[in-house]
């Protein structure tokens, strides 16, 4: 069956949640220790996450969550046109010249612009209609994400060709509970894989950048001094927060240049996702042995779904996803579905 196309998939004027996967050409360990030539490629794990944390300081999305492996990664990310759209001529000027600067300092850092070559930018009113609507669009993230990895890799190994899979696939999230699934998935991903055995030591996740900032919050006395480190902190302070509603508002209110926008994604606290996706982990590892605890019931049913639907689905994501979330088998039903979930995307 082809692929459902993108202008289908997406809807450029609303708030929309994806879960995108890119892989490296013909699988290979490009990120990781390769293991027909025995060399280790683990140090581009690295430039990825560096290269995220500073596209979600231009782009008008929200990165929710990511899980960077040997042969590929995963990012959690959701549209905001509505932000975008607040965007003056001048802040779209700005960060379209961090994304594509017409000079650069020696480091290869972005050279501080001037008013003429802004100027440039602002006054073409149809091209900045355009940069406008690339800042919101996926395909342009992925696009700025994958290339320059490519040719850094390329660089690295004095080569030349594809570095990543020709297509990077896409899956909408309809609804809460199919985001909350998702970010399980993809934060556990090193754990299934072998890789890890805790979420605290799964390196280059957007699981252990939230533990790290939640445990430097117990470094300061006061409670909005330690939601300043867990909402803004230096390790996760790009991601989107976890909860919709925080508990201090001064502190979710706090300006940042470092992510599109403050808003939470998921209807319970940092701890409560934690516990949640602990006891999630210990259900799919059949090697290991646990029970549901008594806390994560309620998580359960307010996201209106049983425990074993919970575990199913976050096992068998990729596999079961078009079924469990509503997304269609079709092209034609795809659009009518799209449709009639608007109104629960909003809610996000």
């Amino acid at each position: 069956m082809p692929r459902v196309n993108r202008t289908e998939m997406c809807a450029s004027e609303e708030v929309q949640a994806f879960h995108l996967i890119n892989r490296c050409v013909r699988r290979t360990y490009l990120c990781g220790k390769d293991r027909r030539s025995g060399k280790d490629y683990s140090h581009r794990k690295e430039w990825i996450r560096e290269r995220l944390e500073e596209l979600a300081g231009i782009f008008g999305i929200d990165v929710l969550g990511f899980a960077v492996l040997s042969n590929h990664l995963h990012v959690v990310v959701r549209t905001r046109p509505d932000v975008v759209r607040e965007w003056s001529a001048a802040e779209v000027a700005l960060r379209w010249w961090r994304l594509f600067p017409q000079r650069r300092n020696a480091n290869g850092t972005p050279a501080e612009p001037t008013e003429p070559e802004l100027h440039a930018i602002r006054n073409d009113p149809s091209g900045l209609k355009e940069k406008r609507r690339r800042l919101r669009d996926i395909s342009w993230f992925m696009r700025c994400l994958a290339e320059p990895i490519a040719r850094r890799g390329n660089k690295d190994d004095k080569v030349s060709g594809r570095f990543w899979e020709g297509r990077f696939r896409a899956q909408v999230l309809l609804d809460e509970t199919a985001i909350a699934a998702c970010m399980a998935y993809v934060d556990l991903n090193p754990i299934r894989a072998g890789i890890a055995a805790t979420p605290e030591t799964s390196d280059f996740t957007s699981v252990k950048e939230r533990i790290e900032d939640r445990s430097s919050a117990g470094e300061v006395s006061t409670p909005d001094a330690q939601d300043v480190r867990i909402e803004h902190g230096e390790k996760a302070g790009w991601l989107a927060p976890i909860a919709l509603d925080p508990p201090r508002r001064k502190v979710r209110e706090k300006s940042t240049a470092r992510r599109a926008s403050n808003k939470g994604c998921l209807s319970m606290t940092l701890d409560q996702y934690l516990k949640l996706l602990d006891w999630t982990g210990r259900q799919i590892r059949k090697d290991k042995v646990g029970a549901i605890p008594k806390d994560c019931a309620p998580i359960l049913e307010r996201l209106e779904c049983s425990a074993e639907t919970w575990v199913d689905f976050v096992k068998n994501f990729r596999k079961r996803y078009r079924n469990e979330a509503g997304l269609p088998k079709t092209r034609q039903n795809f659009r009518t579905t799209r449709h009639a979930s608007r109104s629960s995307v909003k809610a996000f």
